[in-house]
């Protein structure tokens, strides 16, 4: 069965993360680096070194889902540093498998009125 991502909360972990790492690893980067809760509707994204590596965590009822994807060409739009990152929409993580970097959107200009 393929669950609904569009009902989960997505967090991007920023930076690097080490690709070796498999459920058990990543889960416990989600647990104690995110301080997020693993078991409840929440959807972690890690990527590799060089950016052409994607990789999904969440928990399906009993269970880790874990899967990636690999680039073959281009790279992923990744934030680097905690400030760039945030937690996601399902547009967004629609916008980043594509290649779209939503990180480097116009931000909105909000004016003041003068006295």
């Amino acid at each position: 069965m393929i669950t609904d991502l569009s009902k989960y909360s997505i967090f991007i972990k920023p930076g690097r993360t080490d690709m070796r790492k498999q459920a058990n690893g990543l889960s416990i980067i989600a647990d104690e680096e995110m301080e997020l809760n693993l078991q409840s509707k929440n959807l972690f994204l890690f990527c590799s070194r060089d950016r052409k590596l994607l990789k999904c965590l969440y928990w399906d009822r009993n269970g880790f889902c874990l899967w990636q994807k690999r680039l073959e060409k281009d790279k992923y739009p990744w934030p680097v540093t905690e400030e760039a990152a945030r937690q996601i929409t399902y547009d967004q993580l629609k916008m980043l498998l594509s290649g779209i970097d939503f990180f480097k959107a116009h931000k909105p200009v909000i004016y003041e009125e003068m006295n």
